[in-house]
Formats: C-alpha cells, sequence, structure tokens
C-alpha cells in the first residue's frame, strides 16, 4: 500500500508540474457563494465563509496568477468594520471603480422589521482592509417579496451600474448612483424593478457576451442536494429573462448542491470558466460547501453547454 501511495504520489507530481494536477477544490476549506474577478491581470475570489450564521462574521479572499495557485487574504472585511452586521454576512459582489475597490455584501438574513441587508464597503487595495462605506444598509427593505441578499453589481456598455439582487424567489434590479451611496430611480420614476425569471430562488449573476446580456441564477435548496443553475439571454439588462436551461447541477459520481456561481472571463479572450460551489459526496451538512472552477463553454448559437463538474477543473496555466 505505501508503494502504491508512493506512485499515486509522484504521479501528481509530474501532472501537477505540467497543470494537470486536481484542482477542486481550489482551495481548502468551507467557502460558498465565491465572486470571481479579474484585478489588474490577476485572478481573486471573494466567497462567503460557510459556517452557521453566528459564524459567518467575516470574509476571506484569495488571489491567484494562473486559476491554479491561490494566496489567501485572511479577513478582509469583517464585523468590527460593519458595526450594524451581527451575523449572516453573505455571497461578496466586487468591483473596481476609479482606483477603487468596492464590496457589496449582505448581512444578518434580514427579516420585515430588523436592521440588515445589503451593505458597501471600500478599500484602496483588492485584499483590503474594506471599510463600511455608510455606516447603514444601501438596501435594508423588502421589497417586490426579495430579501435583500445576494447582490451582484453590473457594468453595463454604457457605464451605468446596476445591482440584481434578491432571495425568497424573488430579483430585483436597481440603478446604482456613480458613488454607490444611494439608488437612483429609473426613467419611469420607480427604484425597483422586479425581474424575477421562472424558477428563480436567489443567487443572480449577468454578463455580456456577442452584445447578448446573459442572465444567471440558483434554484432549489441551498441546503440539500438539488441546488442548480439556469440562465436567460436577453437584449436588454432588464429582461425579460426566458430561461433556456439548467446548466449546472448535482452529479452523482463528483459533488451534489451545486450553484450560487459567478463566471471569469479570462483577458482578451473568448474563454470563460465558472466559480461555484459544490458539496462533496456524503457530506450532508449545509455549511460543507467548497469552491470550484470549471470551464463554460458555448454552442454555435450563443447557448451555454452544461458544465461538467470535475476534480480537475483548470487544467492548465493561463497565461
Amino acid at each position: 500500500m505505501n508503494k502504491r501511495k508512493a506512485i499515486v504520489s509522484l504521479c501528481a507530481l509530474a501532472l501537477s508540474s505540467l497543470g494537470f494536477a486536481q484542482q477542486n477544490p481550489v482551495f481548502p476549506g468551507w467557502y460558498a457563494d465565491p465572486e470571481g474577478i479579474v484585478y489588474n491581470n490577476e485572478y481573486w475570489i471573494f466567497p462567503t465563509y460557510s459556517a452557521p450564521y453566528e459564524q459567518q462574521i467575516f470574509f476571506d479572499a484569495f488571489s491567484s496568477k494562473d486559476l491554479v495557485n491561490w494566496k489567501k487574504h485572511e479577513r478582509v472585511l469583517d464585523n468590527n468594520a460593519v458595526k450594524w452586521a451581527d451575523k449572516a454576512m453573505w455571497a461578496p459582489s466586487v468591483i473596481e471603480k476609479d482606483g477603487k475597490y468596492y464590496f457589496f455584501f449582505g448581512a444578518n438574513d434580514v427579516h420585515e422589521g430588523e436592521i440588515g441587508g445589503i451593505g458597501v464597503a471600500v478599500a484602496d487595495r483588492p485584499e483590503g482592509p474594506y471599510k463600511d462605506l455608510l455606516g447603514k444598509p444601501l438596501i435594508n427593505d423588502i421589497v417586490h417579496g426579495a430579501q435583500p441578499i445576494d447582490q451582484f453589481v453590473f457594468k453595463d456598455k454604457d457605464g451605468q451600474y446596476y445591482m440584481f439582487y434578491g432571495g425568497w424567489k424573488h430579483c430585483n434590479v436597481v440603478k446604482l448612483s456613480d458613488d454607490f451611496k444611494t439608488l437612483l430611480p429609473f426613467e419611469d420614476g420607480t427604484i425597483y424593478k422586479e425581474v424575477t425569471p421562472e424558477n428563480y430562488v436567489e443567487g443572480p449573476f449577468m454578463f455580456i457576451r456577442d452584445n447578448k446580456y446573459y442572465f444567471m441564477w440558483s434554484e432549489g435548496g441551498w441546503t440539500g442536494p438539488d441546488y442548480k443553475v439556469a440562465y436567460a439571454i436577453a437584449d436588454s439588462p432588464f429582461g425579460p429573462f426566458k430561461r433556456i436551461n439548467t446548466i449546472l447541477e448535482r452529479d452523482p459520481k463528483i459533488a451534489t448542491g451545486a450553484g450560487h456561481h459567478s463566471v471569469i472571463k479570462v483577458p482578451n479572450e473568448d474563454k470563460y470558466y465558472m466559480v461555484y460551489h459544490r458539496r462533496p459526496l456524503g457530506k450532508t451538512s449545509a455549511h460543507e460547501r467548497e469552491t470550484c472552477i470549471d470551464e463554460m463553454t458555448f454552442d454555435e448559437n450563443g447557448h451555454i453547454n452544461p458544465i461538467k463538474m470535475t476534480f480537475e477543473g483548470v487544467k492548465h496555466v493561463l497565461k
């Protein structure tokens, strides 16, 4: 048995040197809801620390030059910097603007009449430390039935920033002010627009490819095995979003509970990766979730092919 282990280790080492080692999960520890982004030609992942709500009072971040080797940055934001956040700090959405790095997050698993919801923090570097921008939530209220969680900040082609968000099977979009401190009205005077597609539960994400808006979301329950990701394509960031297909779901040979994702586009290439969380086989705790990356491809019609979950993850070092 020791000889066999030695052979396996040597093979793994050889494959690793070629960029073919097992890469999923991409870093150790229980982490969920990963937001992937490219800052200054470096890849970053900002996830939720997956634990009971009362323990979710900080965020770690991870950076990589090649999507394979990751460096951990501990507690880039915690509730010491956000005085109104007591628990359940979830699902970062991050973006750079004018040399500043902004970190949107949910906190407190807020219900009607409680303090919590979506906050904003800011830093001078991707690794922080981040400081609370407002001293209060940007969105505290429950509008159109959407719990203010799972925010995603999206920059449109004209430079306008929007934020999609919402749990409890409802999704809203709001228009952000230039300094991210307030919400602006749409042309019709409304502040919140509901854009909920069929089967939506939570975890919205959007990107543009070939001048089309790809809107993605998670379905099912995050605590169970049937969590999944679906998507729509529209000509506008406001939809209408007609559900096309499921593109990420459990694989009985790999993992269950696969969902709440983001997408990383390789700079200057038509190459995309889905960053998501999943639950290892044999694990049943709601909090046993790990962050993984697998390639996302398209067919000739621009539709997203179903994601094949792997243990290998990114198979080659990206230049």
